[in-house]
């Protein structure tokens, strides 16, 4: 029984005291006034009755009601029910009172004076009990008796509500005798129905119902919840619900359960009040233990910066002072919102549980969502009524807890039994068997302060249940079933809301409620009502003691609690088998577990041996760990299993193994189970000294964390306890099993046994009872002992001098040990030791034993404290430790001494690389494995032997980083693994700490990635020190990155011990304003002997010309013409005089090329031939015009040097337009340049409108540059034909009006022209600032092709005249503009083009440097993964479609082709982009490959590289970022881009290119390697600087080294045929158009093939070398045993050419070897090959095979493979495209091809008794294929091979040609055409259709037409 009020309080405003100008509340009258022993009264009530302060106000408020919380030191609550209402106050009355105070302005605004004023007062009844209602009804009783003044005393009244007594819950008698008879009170105050002299009806008798009367005509019922551990919370929840919705309070819900700090806004009092209990009502069966004030007075508002958690509610009104709280949750009630600060991190439930409750939640709110969209929806469908509901949602969250805490009592440790059961709960095995480890929610849940009071309150076995027991014991399996279907769960929901229900509403139908309401009246009218009165106290204080007095006499009321054993529901093993993440085929993985340990025991080693690398891998799997623990138990026997040296180092190993996958936490009980077993296997070493295997088995974080320790030790107790009762209970083994409902028998649970030993204590006698106690604590006591003993184990190392301890784990960490454990401090060394923050100051604190005492000691407080361990034993135990602890460490010493005599493990023996020539070892081996990185052939994963993980050791050499060793696999042990890099294309080193397999220490290791593909993880073995690894970084560091680019390894080869010369500081680090003038003063000194002292002088040393453009441009003296010439000389490393520079000059490469194409030769004398359009000019001879230039420059023959000059200035860099190729039929010239100077780009496309009398100096230079462009356009063939005039004289340059003759003058000044179009606001049609038609070639989209169509001049429309002028006939457009210029998008903004269409500009988007950069990075990524994964986002072709590099080399690829084009119309194409030495050279390249067959040669493709990439400046050193100053730029492989695309171009000709892919592949390696010095400078300028221009050749000094790629090439190709392409067969002047679109390009197999057998296959050396130590050990170990001829090939490892190279290479090279066995001298492979193809070609020739490529290779073969491809714009006024069609024949450009695969191939095998079938012979006249005569051929018609020869005479055994038959679509009757033969009647043409082309042929007369056609048609019908 409870009182249902224990004080009642009147609170009023205090008149008299008021602080700070802040009206105070005080309490005028108290009763009892006395505090109950059982409930002291609380303080603060003031405050709670107005939490937002006391203010008098000018009206009357309505009366308000609410209920606060308050919570006193021993966490009890106590309910607080306000009831406020007003009083009325005379101002002056107030004045009186305030005289002194100056603070009226805070109440009212002076001047509006109130005669009146309002005052609160307030009726407070505290209880411990919340009926909120009953407290309203009973508070407004008060009020009303005292408002409309009823006759009944408010003291009766007042002295029943505090003398009411309630049951706490449903079970008290109700039939004693009233509280108070009347004879007992004085008759004054009698009532004849007080309804406490009521006996209750019997129809009431029941526990649940309590029915109270005030004395006033009132009565109500109360009823108590039929259970009070159940919450009662009305219809709040369902409140909650409606206010914030679903998601929000679940959110609130997660954050209350994960204690973070929660805040409820509203502007009610009672709805703050209810939010709270109903978060505290779903959160059951937790309670919550932290602050709870669901309404906080304004004046604590401080209270919500404490740092612990709370749940509290605030009135709105102080909104504004919350929003600087930070870590705050803040609800707002009225608003439906929930705000989550950014820093607070809420962890949600697990899915799919969240998922569920949502969905069940959803149900039961809004049952409609479900039907809503069905046509026909059921018709009742409405929420339950709101108490319903509230219990509805309240049961979801008791099903959901059911589900979150599943099977918790089997994870329940009990340690003692009497006097009280102590309970723990071993948080890692819940959280490990429902596989939710890594779960945040629950993790922090388990940790919470509400779980240990549940773990406290539900743990005891034996005790009362409720409804959560029951659904957790017994529902299990049901929720488990119905999880997936929701209306099943809403069932369930709904039975247990209606448990809910009941147990809270035990009566819903009595409601007899008769309380009085104020009157109408006395509520509206506003009369001065009497003020509350002042109660008598003795009076109700008669009342209280009566009733006390009674209490006392009556018996006192005993509640038979009913108390049982608490069910465990199902085990957790059932549930989880779902979760637990059971590995593919266990149980083959079991069974290798179970062999190789069999085999260990058994002493078959070698057996063992071949099964561990797979023992390891299984023991990943739990299955696998569990099995192992078991099977080594059953070797153990009494406790000791001693084993030989090797058979401990496997234990050992398969130990470790399995530990390292076992968290900090041990969720699995791996590492418990293995406890005992490592303190069982041992080894005798000398001596008679035994090793155990804790002392191989320490480095694991397992045994430094505390919670491990705990758990471990409790589980040990409950076991010993559970036997001691076993043993105590009667004799017969019955009671240790109980049988189950099944039948089978089971072990009785510790739980059990516990429920039964607390049903029995009472019957027990005092003596039995204390010595149970003393058994139990002594069992105890004694595993405390055990545990000390086996934690020394554990902790101290072998070798205790070494403070292993604190550097590995939180030992030193004194505090927070029971929840913190030390992540990955293993890892990486120390910084610093843990002692620093341990809290101990001693000097010793870092002596290994004393940690170790400390952490003993620290565990032994904890568990002894907590189970209840005698003060007398904790103290024995904590002098005992130390002993114990002293005494290991000297058996640990002898043992450590014995174990470093055993002869050590077995490691590999280290491999030596092979070495090139002139490569020197820099560090020597060290040891290290080679770790699995994200591709998976190696690992043996895809199928194939695991090569990695490997061990071996790295070498660092001045040319490579070397990787040597074998597999860790047994299996595959006699294998030797290679991979390697050359240091220079080292991109990225980062430190890693990697675990091995094998044994268990964390290692330091590197992760080392080059841009040749490859990546090396390494982790360094124990034996290297860190120094040592240190120094292997540096020095790696400083071969990447040398000083100089003398450094690199192509200088210093052959140099013996000079890693990196130190550069001359003289010469590099000027700065450029110094420079500038120096260069100035240097002009003027040289003006007088210009042209004298250039040869002998050796100038000043000179920067890059560009980065200082502008204040040359600026510089007087840069203006004079010939001062220029002077001002920028050669640096001093040339000592030659100017003409032997000139004649090395001439032997470059280049000059052989231009005079090749006609553009331009060099007599002796350097004179030039006039009639030739273009000429070399020697104006940069010194490089002085453009330094990243080369010396001679192909210019219009009409440009003179000077202009050079001052033209040079408009381009970035001075890279003036030069040009680089002519094409051999149109003469069409390619020019190449940079982009224009923005400056530039503006004088060079409009000038300002007003024109100037004196041009300045940006115009002449403007006119200069325009007088270039129209040299070049006048130099061309056609424009001279369509003119008539290829000079500049007949054009006059004056400013012109805009008149009607305008037109007719062809002017070169385009600024002009500008001014006029400008001049009259018309935008003329065919600008390029539409961009366009064919407009930019957009690069953004992904696959982006460009819209076909080149703007309105190729188009050849016609636009109005810009003046308005008539369109001069004389001036009609042509098709095209005779130049095209190529220029960045981004530069050309804003200008317009010549309106006299000479030239044109194409505006395309460039990709920049940078994105081919980050693009090449990614691309590394995805072909070379660092580490495995298995995310969708994250698969190869997902990375590679991100890295973009497809589409960056489609744009290459699409800008070249459109070159192509353009050129192969007849129009000159200058490339005008970026700097002109990147995307330009690419392009420009690209353009001559495709075009001119000659660069598809090797010579020729050298000749290319050279030219366009070596001599014109490509900056080799700067993007490759070889040296020290250019690391911060990044590795930006333009060049391996542009040799990408001559590979995709390849894939699609093969038959075009004399070399193979392996020569790409080859350049490819060596461009990033520096083994060559031909990919080292950045221009010829440089290279003469160095001096290494010239000297490539003439090294003799080492004939092994070859200094320059192209000799190494030369050299190679001569000995073995790998660079040439043996389907080399070219087609005369074939141009190729290569599809571009990304779905027709393919990755690069150079970026993924890797061989691991011997490294990168690109260095010869290495591998003639490694063949001949091959052989030579073959030879020795031949013993006679037979040789197998096979041999396995496996992808990743071997290198596939080399151990299966293609027939042609092997006959070639098994030739060679005959002719060494005979003697001779052997041919050169090149002399063997072309013999054969002669004498194929005449074979050929005589059986009229189209070509020898098709008879060699079968040509059905390369049936896929395009000769060419129709890319053409079509010369139609309409309109142009660009067709890339795929149907190329129909191209106009391209030719017939013969040499496609034919059916005569399936022929070329048999040879008939003829020498050729011959069905039909005879001469016809053939028209030829593109504007060719008609010519008679013998034409001779062979059925057998189905094909039509012709030749040109009867007698001639050269086929001329060959119409394949199969390919024949039709034969017609023809007609006449031009140049047809004479005298021939009509009907003897005939036609022949082909799939390729139209036949035109001519018989002598129409009979032998018709013969012709019939007998053609006939052998189509045989086929």
């Amino acid at each position: 029984m409870a009182r249902l009020a224990d004080y009642f309080v009147v609170v009023g405003y205090d008149l008299d005291n008021r602080v700070e100008g802040e009206g105070q509340g005080r309490i005028l009258q108290r009763f009892p006034e006395k505090d109950w022993e059982d409930s002291p009264f609380p303080q603060g009530i003031e405050l709670f009755c107005q939490p937002s302060g006391w203010q008098l106000v000018p009206e009357r408020q309505p009366a308000s009601f609410f209920v606060a919380v308050l919570t006193d030191i021993n966490s009890e609550r106590h309910y607080c029910a306000c009831f406020t209402f007003w009083e009325g106050l005379d101002n002056p009355q107030l004045k009186k009172v305030d005289a002194g105070d100056a603070d009226e302005a805070d109440e009212e605004p002076v001047g509006v004076q109130h005669a009146k004023l309002f005052a609160p007062k307030s009726l407070v009844v505290v209880s411990r009990l919340d009926y909120t209602e009953a407290f309203r009804n009973c508070l407004g009783l008060i009020y009303t008796v005292h408002v409309d003044g009823l006759s009944t005393p408010l003291e009766t009244v007042i002295g029943n509500l505090l003398t009411c007594v309630i049951p706490v819950a449903g079970g008290s008698q109700i039939d004693e005798s009233p509280v108070c008879s009347l004879d007992k009170v004085p008759q004054s105050l009698a009532c004849d129905w007080l309804l406490a002299c009521l006996q209750p009806g019997p129809e009431e008798r029941e526990d649940s119902l309590r029915t109270i009367t005030l004395g006033a005509g009132d009565r109500q019922v109360i009823q108590t919840p039929i259970n009070d551990a159940l919450p009662v919370s009305g219809s709040s929840v369902a409140q909650l619900f409606r206010q914030l919705g679903i998601v929000n309070v679940l959110y609130l819900f997660c954050a209350a359960l994960t204690e973070h700090k929660i805040l409820f806004l509203s502007s009610s009092y009672q709805r703050l009040t209810d939010a709270c209990r109903g978060l505290l009502a779903i959160m059951f069966p937790l309670k919550y233990s932290f602050t709870y004030v669901p309404i906080l007075p304004g004046k604590l508002l401080e209270v919500l910066s404490t740092p612990t958690p709370f749940i509290i509610g605030v009135n709105s009104f102080f909104r504004s002072e919350t929003q600087e709280l930070l870590d705050v949750i803040i609800a707002d009630l009225d608003g439906g919102t929930v705000t989550i600060p950014e820093c607070v991190h809420i962890s949600l439930l697990p899915e799919p549980l969240l998922q569920q409750t949502q969905t069940a939640l959803s149900m039961v709110l809004d049952p409609e969502l479900e039907f809503s969209d069905q046509a026909f929806p059921p018709q009742s469908m409405h929420a339950s009524a709101l108490k319903i509901q509230d219990k509805e949602i309240r049961a979801v969250f008791l099903w959901l807890f059911a589900r979150l805490f599943q099977g918790y009592r089997w994870c329940l440790h009990i340690i003692r039994i009497h006097p009280e059961p102590v309970i723990r709960f071993h948080k890692a095995a819940f959280l490990g068997q429902r596989s939710l480890t890594e779960d945040d929610f629950l993790m922090k849940v388990l940790d919470g302060m509400a779980f240990a009071g549940f773990v406290s309150e539900r743990g005891p076995p034996y005790r009362a249940t409720d409804l959560f027991d029951d659904l957790v014991a017994n529902q299990v399996e049901r929720i488990r079933q119905e999880e997936t279907c929701p209306h099943k769960v809403m069932n369930h929901v709904k039975e247990l809301a209606e448990q809910l229900f009941k147990n809270e509403n035990p009566y819903p139908t009595v409601a007899m409620h008769k309380v009085q309401r104020p009157s109408e009246t006395s509520q509206s009218t506003d009369q001065s009502r009497t003020p509350f009165p002042v109660l008598d106290d003795v009076a109700v204080q008669l009342f209280i003691d009566h009733a006390v007095a009674k209490l006392k006499s009556s018996p006192p009321v005993v509640k038979a609690e009913l108390k049982s054993m608490v069910p465990s529901g199902p085990p957790l093993g059932d549930i989880v088998d779902r979760n637990g993440n059971v590995m593919a085929n266990s149980a083959r993985r079991l069974e290798v577990v179970r062999n190789c340990i069999t085999y260990i025991f058994d002493n078959k080693m070698l057996e063992a041996k071949k099964l561990m690398p797979a023992v390891l891998r299984a023991l990943k799997g739990r299955t696998a760990r569990v099995c192992l623990t078991q099977e080594l138990n059953q070797h153990v026997l009494q406790n000791r299993a001693v084993l030989d040296d090797q058979q401990f180092d496997y234990i050992v190993r398969m130990m470790n193994c399995t530990l390292q996958d076992c968290s900090h936490m041990d969720e699995h009980g791996i590492a418990a189970a293995l406890l005992p077993l490592v303190t069982a296997f041992c080894r005798k070493l000398g001596a008679g000294i035994t090793q155990f295997a804790y002392s191989c088995v320490q480095e694991h974080m397992v045994w430094t964390t505390m919670q491990f320790w705990e758990a471990m030790f409790y589980s040990d107790v409950q076991n010993h306890i559970k036997a001691l009762y076993m043993e105590t209970d009667d004799g017969d083994q019955q009671s240790n099993s109980q049988q189950d409902d099944s039948g089978n028998r089971r072990e009785i649970s510790a739980l059990e046994l516990a429920a039964e030993q607390n049903r029995l204590w009472p019957t027990l006698t005092k003596e039995l009872q204390t010595e149970r106690v003393q058994k139990e604590e002594s069992t105890v006591f004694s595993q405390a002992i055990h545990y000390a003993n086996r934690m020394s184990y554990l902790l101290l190392p072998l070798d205790t001098s070494k403070n292993r301890l604190l550097r590995s784990s939180g030992l030193g960490d004194v505090e927070s040990v029971s929840n913190s454990y030390v992540t990955n401090s293993i890892a990486g060394s120390m910084a610093e030791s843990y002692d620093t923050e341990s809290g101990f100051e001693d000097a010793e604190s870092s002596d290994v034993a004393n940690s170790v005492v400390r952490f003993i000691n620290r565990f032994v407080d904890k568990v002894c404290n907590e189970s209840g361990v005698t003060n007398e034993h904790l103290k024995a135990l904590h002098t005992m430790i130390p002993d114990i602890v002293q005494m290991h460490i000297e058996t640990l010493d002898a043992v450590h001494r014995e174990s470093k005599r055993l002869p050590p493990i077995q490691k590999p023996k280290l491999l030596r690389p092979t070495l090139l020539p002139g490569e020197e070892l820099v560090m020597d081996g060290m040891r290290v494995h080679l770790i699995p990185d994200g591709r998976e052939e190696a690992t043996g994963q895809m199928g194939g032997p695991p090569l990695l993980p490997a061990e071996g050791a790295i070498f660092l050499t001045t040319y490579r980083l070397i990787f040597k060793g074998t597999p860790s696999d047994a299996l595959v042990g006699e294998q030797i693994v290679t991979r390697s890099f050359p240091i220079a294309s080292l991109t990225k080193e980062k430190r890693i700490s990697v675990t091995l397999t094998m044994d268990q220490f964390v290692q330091e290791g590197l992760q080392l990635r080059s841009c040749t593909f490859q990546l090396m993880k390494i982790a360094f073995d124990e034996e290297v020190a860190s120094d040592l690894a240190e120094s292997f970084r540096k020095h790696l560091h400083k071969l990447r990155f040398p000083q100089h680019v003398q450094g690199t390894f192509a200088f210093t080869v052959g140099q013996s011990g000079k890693l990196a010369l130190e550069p001359k500081t003289k010469d590099k680090n000027q700065s450029l304003k110094t420079l500038s003038k120096n260069l100035v003063k240097n002009a003027k000194r040289t003006i007088s002997r210009q042209y004298v002292g250039r040869k002998k002088e050796a100038p000043a040393t000179w920067e890059n010309r560009s980065s200082f453009q502008s204040e040359l441009d600026e510089d007087e003296i840069s203006v004079s013409e010939e001062v220029d010439q002077s001002v920028l000389t050669l640096s001093s490393t040339i000592r030659s005089s100017d003409r032997q520079t000139m004649s090395n000059v001439v032997e470059r490469a280049c000059c052989r090329d231009y005079q090749r194409l006609g553009l331009g030769t060099l007599s002796n004398s350097l004179t030039r031939s006039k009639n030739e359009p273009f000429r070399i000019s020697t104006a940069n001879r010194m490089y002085t015009v453009c330094r990243s230039y080369p010396g001679l420059l192909i210019v219009p023959q009409s440009i003179v040097d000077s202009t050079i000059q001052r033209i040079s200035r408009c381009y970035r860099q001075n890279r003036f337009p030069v040009v680089c190729w002519r094409h051999s039929r149109t003469k069409a010239v390619l020019l190449r340049s940079a982009g224009l100077h923005a400056k530039g780009v503006v004088s060079f496309f409009k000038s300002p409108n007003a024109p100037t009398a004196v041009p300045s100096q940006a115009d002449s230079t403007s006119l200069e540059q325009e007088k270039y462009l129209q040299a070049i356009i006048s130099s061309m063939p056609s424009y001279s034909e369509s003119t008539g005039r290829n000079t500049l004289s007949g054009f006059t340059s004056t400013h012109m009006n805009t008149s009607e003759s305008s037109d007719k003058l062809r002017q070169p000044k385009i600024g002009d022209l500008m001014k006029q179009v400008l001049g009259n606001k018309e935008d003329v049609p065919g600008t390029f600032s539409r961009g366009g038609k064919w407009g930019s070639i957009r690069g953004s989209g992904r696959l982006s092709a460009y819209n076909p169509d080149i703007g309105t001049r190729l188009a050849g429309k016609e636009s109005p005249q810009p003046n308005g002028g008539p369109n001069d006939p004389l001036f009609l457009r042509q098709q095209k503009a005779y130049l095209y210029i190529i220029g960045d998008k981004a530069q050309l903004k804003g200008g317009k083009q010549d309106s006299f269409q000479q030239w044109e500009v194409i505006p395309i988007e460039v990709c920049d440097v940078r994105q081919v950069k980050n693009s090449f990075k990614k691309l590394m990524k995805a072909c070379v993964p660092s580490s495995q994964t298995t995310e969708p986002n994250m698969s190869f072709l997902r990375l590679l479609e991100d890295s973009e590099w497809m589409t960056l080399l489609h744009r290459v690829l699409q800008v070249s082709v459109l070159v192509v084009e353009l050129l192969d119309t007849g129009s000159s194409v200058m490339v005008s982009l970026e700097d002109g030495w990147d995307v330009t050279t690419q392009v420009v390249s690209l353009v001559q490959l495709l075009s001119d067959p000659y660069y598809r040669t090797i010579d020729g493709f050298r000749l290319l590289v050279e030219k366009e990439w070596l001599s014109f400046g490509h900056r080799f050193s700067h993007r490759g970022a070889q040296t020290l100053g250019s690391q911060s730029s990044g590795f930006t492989p333009v060049f391996l881009q542009f040799l990408d695309c001559v590979h995709q171009i390849h894939l699609q000709f093969p038959m075009e290119f004399e070399f193979s892919q392996y020569y790409l592949k080859f350049l490819a390696y060596h461009y990033m390697s520096n083994r060559f010095r031909t990919f080292l400078l950045d221009s010829d300028y440089d290279r003469i600087e160095l001096g290494v221009l010239y000297e490539e050749k003439s090294d003799r000094r080492n004939p092994h080294v070859c200094k320059s790629v192209w000799d190494y090439v030369d050299r190679l190709n001569k000995k073995a045929p790998v660079f040439y392409n043996y389907m080399y067969s070219p087609e005369d002047e074939e141009v190729l158009r290569p599809y571009t679109f990304i779905s027709n390009l393919k990755v690069w197999d150079f970026y993924l093939e890797e061989t691991l057998s011997d490294g990168p296959p690109y260095d010869w050396e290495l591998r003639s070398r490694q063949e001949s130590l091959a052989e030579e050990t073959a030879e020795k170990a031949d013993t006679g045993a037979p040789k197998s001829q096979r041999h396995s090939v496996w992808p990743c490892y071997d290198n596939l050419s080399k151990v299966m190279p293609d027939a042609i290479t092997k006959l070639l090279q098994d030739l060679q070897n005959l002719e060494a066995e005979l003697g001779q001298t052997s041919d050169k492979w090149k002399d063997t090959w072309d013999k054969i193809k002669t004498t194929q070609r005449t074979e050929t020739k005589l059986e009229s095979k189209p070509s020898f490529s098709s008879s060699l290779l079968m040509s059905s073969n390369l049936s896929h493979q395009r000769r060419s491809q129709g890319v053409y714009l079509q010369d139609s006024r309409v309109g142009s495209s660009i067709k890339l069609g795929l149907d190329c024949e129909a191209s106009a450009t391209s030719t017939p091809v013969a040499g496609r695969p034919s059916t005569s191939t399936l022929y070329s095998q048999f040879q008939s008794t003829e020498s050729e079938n011959r069905s039909f012979e005879g001469i016809l006249y053939k028209r030829g294929a593109l504007l060719k005569p008609w010519k008679p051929r013998w034409f001779v018609l062979d059925k057998t091979k189905h094909e039509l020869r012709y030749y040109d005479s009867r007698q001639d055994k050269d086929c001329k040609g060959v119409i394949e038959l199969s390919d024949m679509e039709s034969v017609t009757v023809g007609t006449p055409a031009m140049g047809a033969p004479k005298n021939v009647e009509e009907k003897a043409f005939f036609d022949l259709k082909t799939s390729k082309r139209m036949y035109n042929l001519c018989a002598q007369d129409s009979s032998n037409a018709q013969l012709w056609m019939d007998s053609i048609q006939s052998s189509l019908s045989d086929a």
